[in-house]
């Protein structure tokens, strides 16, 4: 076996959960039986993902919506932030500008079936079912924090796959040099979309090299469970370092080309949402300082101080050697 040494997203030796415990977790979540696609519905010290099971809030895992996945080494040195919180407090502006609205009205959202479109600079275009871009018993959990552009952030337990596998499934040609996503829209159902936020649908990108970092994810789940609609279900994408609003949710379009492509909040308000949006502390939003951040669910006085590349600048700074962080925001 080739031994690596440990990234700063991954634990210790001396944080590596017991293999008795481990085991015996796995044993837990295969009785309740991974889900096939039919059941897809749908911002103290560091915990290990084998506590991601345990109950938080009010909240106990679902066993009929429960997912089999391997536990992961990333995580952060923060507390997890409470189910009830993170499936309650959200932005999805398809569903209204309330951070209660999405939890309250994204019911409403159809997720089966799903497919994904893939366009563009690809050798293999098309729509693809779900089950056919996501391996689904490959799964595991990492353990990112979500920073939003509002100054506010959580710690979330996430259930999916690396981005990089789609690409490589979905093959770009050389030419392609970046990646682009787009929302689901549905104007009956997203009662959000009456109200011209953005020009919908909701779009997003990232440079191709970004978007094949290790630390990029597609996400289908969190805490065990299936994703729940209001946080982007069936599928929706996790780029830790950068803001939140470039996690995009619920995708049904993944597309390449060659030159940078226009994203929603970047054409709404570019002065206020760059296209690169990397968590910066030194750049604060022109209405807020992004200097700290309240940490949700952490009491009424909860605050940290901003991380540079949201605390992984060691795995995705020279994405931008050379540049102008400020400029390039």
């Amino acid at each position: 076996m080739i031994r690596r040494p440990n990234e700063v997203w991954q634990a210790s030796a001396d944080d590596v959960t017991p293999k008795p415990l481990f085991m015996n977790r796995r044993k837990i979540i295969a009785s309740a039986g991974a889900l096939g696609l039919a059941g897809l519905a749908g911002c103290g010290d560091g915990q290990s993902a084998a506590s991601a099971q345990t109950p938080v809030g009010n909240h106990s895992p679902d066993p009929q919506r429960s997912l089999s996945y391997t536990a992961s080494d990333y995580r952060v040195s923060a507390p997890l932030t409470s189910y009830d919180a993170v499936t309650g407090y959200n932005n999805f502006y398809e569903f209204g500008l309330g951070k209660g609205d999405p939890a309250r009205y994204a019911h409403r959202m159809t997720t089966e079936p799903w497919s994904i479109e893939a366009e563009g600079l690809t050798e293999r275009p098309g729509r693809y079912a779900l089950q056919d871009l996501v391996n689904f018993d490959a799964l595991e959990e990492r353990i990112y924090r979500l920073r939003c552009v509002e100054a506010w952030s959580m710690v979330v337990p996430w259930i999916g796959i690396p981005l990089a596998s789609i690409i490589e499934r979905l093959q770009p040609s050389s030419a392609a040099r970046y990646v682009t996503f787009e929302t689901y829209l549905n104007r009956s159902e997203m009662r959000g979309v009456r109200y011209p936020v953005i020009d919908w649908p909701y779009r997003e990108g990232l440079r191709l090299d970004e978007a094949m970092n290790p630390l990029a994810f597609m996400a289908v789940g969190l805490y065990g469970e299936i994703l729940p609609n209001q946080n982007g279900a069936p599928i929706r994408l996790v780029v830790p370092w950068k803001y939140g609003y470039k996690s995009i949710k619920s995708v049904v379009k993944i597309g390449f080309v060659a030159e940078q492509p226009e994203t929603s909040w970047n054409l709404t308000a570019p002065n206020e949402y760059g296209f690169y949006s990397n968590v910066n502390p030194e750049r604060d939003h022109p209405r807020w300082s992004q200097r700290t951040e309240r940490v949700i669910d952490g009491g009424v006085f909860a605050r940290r101080d901003t991380e540079m590349f949201n605390g992984y600048a060691d795995q995705v700074a020279d994405l931008y050697a050379g540049m102008d962080l400020i400029e390039n925001h």
